[in-house]
C-alpha cells in the first residue's frame, strides 16, 4: 500500500492554507489543523502509508512556496511543521484505535473459542483471521508466574516479541486470561510450544508452563486448554518442581483418582496409622515421599531432607512398624508408594478422607 499514489482529497485544503499563510503570516489554526489530523486518520484506515502522506505535503508545500518577500522563509517552514504534527497525530490516533479493535476482537475470539460456546462455522471464519485453521490439530500451553499478567503486560510482549522474531506472527496465537500467559499453536512439530514455554519461563522469573495434548477441531483446543490448566492445578497440589509440564506425562494421576473412594480407602487404610506418631502423619508422609521421589536411595532421601541417613532410616523403620509395610521391600513399595500419590493428590492429611 505504500506505494499507492495518494488521492488528492488527502491534501484538500492545505495548499490554500498556505496561501493564506503567505499573506499574512499567521499559523495554522485549530479547523485547519483538525483537517490535517482527519486527512492523517483517514489515510491510516485506508492503508496509505504515513510516509506517503507528509509526502504529498511536501510537494505541495514545495509547489505553493511562497516567493513574495511579504512570506518569510520560516513561517512556511513553521506551518508545514504544524501541518506534519497534525497529520502524524491523527494517523496514530487511527492506528490506535484499530489496534484497540483488533484486540478487543482477539479476546472476544480467544474467549468464544476457549470456552466452547460459539456457533462453529462462525468461529471457524474468524479463526482464519487469527492464522488459525480449525481444522486441523493443535495445542494450548498456559504458564503462570508469581504475578498475574495483562494483554500490555511487558512480560507478554517480550514473549510475544520472541515468538514473532522466531516463527513469523502467523504461527502462533498469544494472550492473556485469568493473569496467566495462553500460546495457542498448530499441533504438528512442538517446536513453537517449547520456544513458548523456554520464553515464558524466563520472561516470569522462573514461572511453571504447563503443555496440553494435541487434538483437532475447535473443541480438541478446548480439551487441550483444560489439560494445561488442570496440569498447573495437579503440579501445585503435587509439589511437582518441574518448570515445564507435559499433560501427556501425567495421565497417571487422573487414572490414580479416577475412582476417588477406591484411593481415599487406600490412603486411609494404608497411611492412617501414622497418624499415631509424635507429630501426626505430616513428617513421616513428608518422609515417604522424599524417599519415593529420590528413587528410593536412603543418601539421596536423607540430603533433600536435610537429615543424616540414621534418622532417614528411622523414619523409615517407624513407617514400617505403624503400618506394618515396609518402604525397602519390592512386594510392599508398590502399594506404598501408590498410597502416598493419593495422600498428595487428595490433600491429605490436611483433609479428612
Amino acid at each position: 500500500m505504500t506505494g499507492r499514489e495518494l488521492p488528492e482529497e488527502f491534501v484538500a485544503g492545505y495548499a490554500g492554507a498556505l496561501a493564506e499563510v503567505a499573506r499574512t503570516g499567521r499559523r495554522l489554526d485549530r479547523g485547519e489543523l483538525e483537517a490535517r489530523r482527519t486527512a492523517g486518520e483517514r489515510a491510516a484506515e485506508a492503508g496509505y502509508s504515513l510516509r506517503a502522506l507528509v509526502n504529498a505535503h511536501l510537494a505541495v508545500t514545495r509547489a505553493a512556496w511562497p516567493r513574495s518577500a511579504s512570506a518569510p522563509a520560516d513561517s512556511v517552514l513553521a506551518v508545514l511543521a504544524q501541518a506534519v504534527d497534525a497529520l502524524a497525530g491523527g494517523y496514530e490516533r487511527a492506528q490506535h484505535l484499530a489496534v484497540r479493535k483488533e484486540e478487543a476482537a482477539r479476546r472476544e475470539f480467544i474467549d468464544d473459542l476457549l470456552y466452547g460456546g460459539s456457533d462453529l462455522g462462525r468461529l471457524a471464519e474468524r479463526a482464519e483471521r487469527f492464522g488459525l485453521r480449525l481444522s486441523h490439530a493443535h495445542a494450548v500451553a498456559v504458564a503462570e508466574g508469581p504475578e498475574a499478567y495483562a494483554e500490555a503486560d511487558p512480560v507478554a510482549r517480550r514473549v510475544q516479541e520472541a515468538l514473532v522474531a522466531r516463527f513469523g506472527d502467523r504461527q502462533s496465537l498469544l494472550t492473556t486470561k485469568e493473569g496467566r500467559l495462553i500460546c495457542i499453536a498448530p499441533g504438528g512439530p512442538a517446536e513453537v510450544l517449547d520456544h513458548f514455554a523456554r520464553q515464558a519461563h524466563r520472561a516470569t522469573g522462573g514461572g511453571r508452563v504447563a503443555v496440553g495434548r494435541t487434538h483437532s477441531g475447535a473443541g480438541g483446543i478446548v480439551q487441550s486448554y483444560e489439560e494445561a490448566l488442570n496440569a498447573l492445578e495437579l503440579a501445585g497440589r503435587m509439589g511437582l518442581g518441574d518448570p515445564v509440564l507435559h499433560a501427556a506425562d501425567l495421565l497417571v494421576y487422573p487414572v490414580l483418582t479416577r475412582d476417588r473412594q477406591a484411593m481415599a480407602d487406600l490412603v486411609r487404610s494404608t497411611l492412617g496409622p501414622l497418624r499415631e506418631a509424635r507429630g501426626g502423619a505430616g513428617p513421616l508422609l513428608e518422609t515417604l515421599s522424599v524417599y519415593f521421589d529420590a528413587g528410593c536411595t536412603a543418601a539421596e532421601a536423607a540430603r533433600r531432607l536435610s537429615l543424616s541417613v540414621r534418622a532417614l532410616t528411622y523414619r523409615l523403620a517407624r513407617v514400617r512398624q505403624l503400618t506394618g509395610v515396609d518402604p525397602a521391600d519390592p512386594l510392599h513399595r508398590y502399594t506404598l508408594h501408590t498410597a502416598v500419590i493419593g495422600a498428595r493428590l487428595l490433600d491429605w492429611p490436611a483433609r479428612e478422607l
